[in-house]
């Protein structure tokens, strides 16, 4: 099935543009919009076209900066003091573990908060980019160990 599935591929349209085509559902799937990367890694993979170091950086630069644009949207909202006492879990996780929190950005559901809120609570850029960067990278790495049967 797999093979049926990447010949479509290698005939389609997608294998022209794979790595466009990657790039923007990891940037989608990192901003509030639903949707997964993953898959479209594991197409990109599976076409033999590109250098899995390769398929890595586009999916990790579209995932990056799908979160930083959630940055970005917090930093917009306006910064007010949290006085429930059941905040949202990400603000949480932010104010207790601090920059570290952000190499958890690629988690589904909640990763996407967490970029939100850094933006939110001001954190400085550059540490935010940093380990949201790390922690999308990792999951990057690890999924293409995975396809490629290292684990």
């Amino acid at each position: 099935m797999l093979e049926t599935f990447s010949q479509y591929l290698a005939e389609s349209w997608f294998a022209d543009s794979a790595l466009a085509v990657l790039f923007i559902s990891g940037f989608l799937s990192a901003t509030l919009l639903p949707g997964g990367s993953e898959a479209g890694l594991v197409a990109t993979l599976s076409l033999q076209q590109y250098a899995p170091a390769m398929v890595i950086l586009v999916a990790t630069i579209g995932n990056t900066l799908g979160g930083l644009t959630n940055y970005w949207i917090g930093i917009w909202l306006p910064n007010r003091t949290q006085n429930e006492k059941h905040g949202h879990k990400a603000i949480a996780w932010i104010q207790k573990y601090g920059y570290w929190t952000l190499l958890f950005s690629w988690l589904p559901i909640i990763g996407d908060p967490l970029c939100l809120a850094a933006g939110w609570l001001r954190m400085k850029f550059l540490p935010c980019v940093v380990l949201i960067t790390i922690g999308k990278a990792l999951r990057y790495i690890a999924l293409t160990a995975i396809f490629y049967g290292l684990f």
